[in-house]
């Protein structure tokens, strides 16, 4: 793979995933929850916190005009998990909704890539452009479509594994120190061996520039057929002037 290729890998991915911002986003609250917590047992004040600043971080992702799609699922995540709590009155519940949407993927990754349809492929195929040409077109970017949805179905099933009997088993605290120190590492792993599949897979079909460049061939028809028409019409009243008596 080239140098450009890549690079527009990379770019790919972070646009995806949101980048070292977005672990941060996804990360920081949890922790801002589980320290205070930890020093004044106060549910509410621990939720209220991560809301907060989860909060002024989507703004900040606002402010600078950034993805959406970065800015509100940081927000929504902890507003869940910290209603959650809060009505329950279980600290631990904080990370429940976290936890079941990384064991919802984790299946999501591993049931797509036994059926032959990755999941990963779909992330990012529009981010490449490439849309669905990799099912049918580009069988090498289909393998390692495959081998990423597998590596990211089993490193998030281990982080569930771990996670799930500290709920059941743990207290919040040790729950919560766990969930942040399991929020970066698996995540990293995950991008890399992304990364790594990708990189040696043949470059994806650019098949938006492909709809443009039929879109351009079939107006220059068109605007050859339209001329050759107008020439021909020329012709025939300029035969039909020369014949007049």
């Amino acid at each position: 793979m080239t140098d450009e290729s890549r690079a527009v890998t990379e770019a790919a991915l972070f646009d995806a995933f949101g980048g070292l911002r977005g672990m941060v986003e996804t990360t920081v609250p949890g922790l801002v929850f589980v320290a205070i917590y930890t020093v004044t047992k106060d549910l509410k004040s621990s939720a209220i916190a991560a809301l907060a600043l989860s909060v002024l971080m989507g703004v900040a992702r606002l402010a600078r005009k950034d993805t959406l799609k970065h800015a509100f699922s940081g927000v929504f995540g902890v507003a869940f998990g910290a209603v959650f709590a809060m009505m329950s009155g279980n600290a631990k519940n904080f990370y429940l909704p976290g936890m079941l949407y990384t064991l919802g993927l984790a299946v999501a990754y591993l049931v797509s890539a036994a059926a032959g349809f990755p999941l990963l492929g779909l992330i990012l195929g529009p981010i490449f452009k490439e849309n669905l040409s990799w099912r049918k077109r580009n069988p090498g970017r289909l393998r390692a479509y495959t081998k990423a949805s597998w590596a990211w179905g089993l490193i998030l099933l281990a982080k569930s594994a771990i996670l799930f009997p500290l709920y059941w088993w743990g207290n919040a605290t040790q729950l919560g120190w766990v969930k942040v120190a399991l929020g970066i590492p698996p995540f990293l792993l995950s991008v890399y061996l992304t990364w790594i599949f990708l990189v040696k897979a043949p470059p994806p079909i650019d098949v938006i520039a492909e709809m443009e460049a039929a879109e351009a061939a079939e107006k220059a028809e068109k605007a050859e057929k339209t001329e050759k028409a107008a020439k021909a019409e020329k012709t025939e009243k300029a035969a039909a002037k020369h014949a007049r008596p």
